[in-house]
């Protein structure tokens, strides 16, 4: 039986109303880089001579203090806070529910507040923790385009993207309940990895498509990747995409994180079905980024994901088409047993089958290690996302604007 805490109770099942807008919230300084923290100091008037102390000083408070509140940043002057205070917000979303699986696993419903004339909306983030890891999964949008066929978050539509600072956001907060900031205690409800800190490794595997929003998740993971911040190392980031070939260059040039692929089928029939994306961009064009994907090298090998279904795609003609796939990309293959939802239209391969499937993958050299499924019984596992933020429709958006003019 999962641990399950209501934060905050809403109408699960009430259709979608648009308020009025309220009035502009107050600009949030996270996800800001260097450079936008020294424009917001800037726009309250500190002189440009005291901006690079002063954005060292916000930064460090920001990441890695943990900081939730102006009041506290004994390094600045009263009255410079107060003005930041009235200017700038650094408040965390607001937590809904967090639920504690039998296995350690936690998942955080978190409420991210109105923006450019749409409500608030939800976000699902889990974190995963092992005895010498904690992984912690973020999402990069509401909902997702992309539709595949096995995946619950594919069911939810696109309701926009988040921003840096939301990205950022899941982070801190993840943070705030696993007590990783200094002088903060560790929650003892659940296993925490034996490890210096709880949060190890951060997987763009959440809600959406990360390479549909690249701007904002490169300016998120540059931020957790600062070496003065953060401070994760590039290699304990992985973003996970569905085979947005145009951007998987601009994604290891600019982002330099580690990359893998929901894959998922090794024939463009079955994967035009399975992960519709790829009508657009095929396998053989989503290989051959791949293989060109800058920095990569057996130290830093590309994971290629496989969800394993009961009579689709896990035949042993199947693992051998996959290895001949595959030759010559450094590489690492996650089997991942399918994990059902309601209404889900596919099972999950029976043991058997994925043993003697991950067997034909290791005899060709790879590491192909099966996913242990973590997380079920509280619908927090792979491909078992889903928040109930739907998009409101732009005419009524509209209405709502003008019945306030």
């Amino acid at each position: 039986m999962s641990i399950s805490l209501d934060i905050a109770r809403d109408n699960r099942n009430a259709a979608p109303v648009m308020a009025a807008p309220a009035a502009p919230a107050r600009p949030s300084l996270i996800g800001l880089g260097r450079d936008g923290l020294a424009a917001a100091l800037s726009e309250i008037g500190v002189p440009e001579r005291q901006r690079r102390m002063r954005c060292a000083q916000l930064w460090n408070w920001l990441y890695r203090a943990g900081a939730t509140g102006f009041d506290g940043m004994s390094d600045i002057g009263k009255s410079l806070r107060a003005e930041l205070a009235a200017r700038f917000d650094i408040a965390r979303p607001e937590l809904v529910t967090e639920q504690v699986s039998l296995d350690g696993t936690r998942k955080w419903l978190l409420r991210f507040a109105s923006r450019e004339g749409s409500g608030p909306v939800e976000v699902e983030t889990v974190y995963i923790p092992e005895h010498d890891r904690g992984t912690l999964c973020v999402s990069s949008q509401v909902g997702c385009t992309l539709n595949c066929r096995f995946c619950h978050t594919g069911t939810q539509k696109l309701v926009r993207n988040l921003t840096a600072g939301e990205i950022v956001a899941q982070i801190l907060v993840a943070r705030d309940r696993l007590g990783e900031w200094p002088g903060a205690s560790r929650p003892t409800d659940a296993p925490l990895p034996d490890a210096e800190r709880a949060i190890t490794n951060v997987v763009l595997m959440g809600m959406g498509e990360p390479l549909y929003n690249f701007d904002n998740v490169k300016a998120a993971m540059l931020i957790a990747s600062d070496g003065e911040g953060l401070s994760l190392s590039k290699r304990r980031i992985t973003l996970s995409t569905a085979g947005v070939v145009p951007m998987i260059p601009r994604a290891g040039a600019e982002i330099g994180v580690m990359l893998a692929i929901s894959l998922h089928a090794v024939r463009d029939d079955l994967r035009n079905e399975l992960v519709p994306l790829n009508r657009k961009y095929p396998l053989d064009e989503l290989l051959e980024a791949c293989r060109n994907y800058p920095g990569l090298s057996n130290a830093r090998r590309i994971t290629f994901e496989y969800v394993m279904l009961d009579g689709v795609n896990d035949s042993l003609a199947d693992a051998k088409e996959l290895v001949r796939l595959l030759r010559g990309i450094p590489a690492k293959i996650n089997l991942i047993p399918f994990n059902p939802w309601p209404g889900s239209p596919y099972d999950c391969s029976d043991w058997d089958t994925i043993e003697r499937f991950a067997e034909v993958v290791n005899r060709a050299g790879y590491a192909s290690p099966v996913r242990t499924p973590r997380g079920r019984d509280i619908m927090a596992a792979c491909g078992q996302l889903k928040s109930e933020s739907e998009r409101v429709p732009a005419r009524q958006r509209r209405a709502a604007t003008e019945a306030v003019r």
